[in-house]
């Protein structure tokens, strides 16, 4: 069982059926699956995306806006999406705390390690915005630094699917499930789980990936006590 784990979640997992960028029953849904968790006296810090607002990357290209600035206007994003999921955590009863790599003193406390890993320690979830702070780096990037910093037992990767795939499955009848792969095929293969910076950063520090469906019930807590759930990367 892991002692403190660090929960990627997509920006595109809070989208509403509608259209809508943040789906509320999700967020509700969301507080229960992390509550189970740190019911269970396990550590929970989080990365949330923020593609369901602002992507980078593709709007830079699509406005002409720099890649720069559109990096910025996605980081800004996930401080949107990280205080949603503050909100709908304390409404579930979950004291939960924000923290920022950019500096938005007015409604979430900058990044400090140390800060971060005492609020954990006392209970409380902590939830990483704004990435790492800087351009040209995703937020996979972001939640694996985050979790090296914090000393996470665990990343979770929650996808839309039950685990890692060599192609993927919305496109390919034929693709495989893969139970356990090493960082080597991962980065080797180009398995699109994360970004190769992220997985490289992983690799080196002896700290294991799992990829499971966030919207499975009970997934994110039985990946943390089993290996029976989702797919393991790892050395």
């Amino acid at each position: 069982m892991s002692r403190r784990i660090l929960l990627k979640i997509s920006g595109e997992a809070l989208l509403a059926p509608d259209g809508s960028p943040i789906c509320t029953s999700f967020l509700d849904f969301l507080a229960g699956e992390v509550g189970a968790v740190t019911a269970k006296g396990i550590q929970v810090a989080i990365v949330v995306g923020g593609g369901n607002i602002f992507r980078g990357l593709q709007e830079s290209g699509k406005t002409g806006i720099d890649r720069a600035t559109g990096d910025y206007m996605g980081m800004l994003a996930t401080v949107i999406n990280a205080l949603a999921l503050q909100a709908a955590f304390e409404k579930g009863g979950l004291p939960t705390r924000v923290q920022s790599a950019i500096e938005v003193n007015k409604i979430a406390e900058p990044y400090i390690r140390r800060r971060a890993i005492r609020h954990l320690e006392k209970g409380r979830v902590v939830i990483f915005g704004a990435g790492t702070g800087n351009p040209f780096f995703t937020t996979d990037t972001a939640a694996a630094l985050r979790a090296v910093e914090i000393g996470a037992d665990l990343l979770i990767k929650a996808t839309k699917v039950d685990g890692l795939y060599d192609k993927d499955p919305a496109k390919h009848k034929d693709a495989s499930f893969i139970k356990k792969a090493t960082f080597h095929e991962a980065i080797g293969k180009g398995y699109k789980v994360m970004d190769a910076s992220a997985l490289t950063l992983c690799a080196e520090n002896g700290l294991a990936i799992k990829i499971v469906n966030i919207y499975t019930p009970g997934n994110i807590l039985n990946a943390t006590l089993s290996d029976k759930i989702g797919s393991l990367i790892t050395v």
